[in-house]
């Protein structure tokens, strides 16, 4: 039971890993792609060609400031983008990538996406 515990915890935290990194370095692809349609220098000063540009993106979204407003619930204010995050996540867990490689295999996965989906509609309500 524990064997499977860990197994599943590994797994999830493999594919998240996996996600950020592809977002980051899909992002990185597409401000060289409109640097060089605009004819302008893209992000090429950190690193070797700018390979470690979406590292100082990430610390430099850490490091910003966070003003909170005055009259908000700070539970609701870091809690909405927080569910918002987890459940944006949670969509890939049924997704298949091998033919062991599932985090989440039900019958139902595409019901889930659209149910994962619809919710985060909600929390975008909520961290506003």
């Amino acid at each position: 039971m524990i064997s499977l515990f860990i197994s599943f915890v590994l797994l999830s935290l493999y594919l998240i890993l996996n996600i950020i990194l592809t977002v980051a370095f899909l992002t990185l692809f597409e401000r060289k792609v409109l640097a060089s349609i605009q004819k302008r220098k893209g992000p090429n000063w950190t690193g070797f060609l700018g390979i470690l540009q979406p590292l100082a993106d990430a610390l430099k979204l850490i490091l910003k400031e966070n003003p909170i407003p005055q009259n908000a619930s700070s539970v609701l204010f870091f809690g909405g983008p927080l569910i918002l995050l987890i459940l944006s996540l949670s969509a890939w867990f049924v997704i298949p990538f091998n033919n062991n490689a599932v985090v989440a295999d039900i019958n139902i996965g595409i019901l889930y996406v659209f149910m994962v989906s619809s919710l985060n509609t909600l929390n975008i309500i909520v961290a506003g």
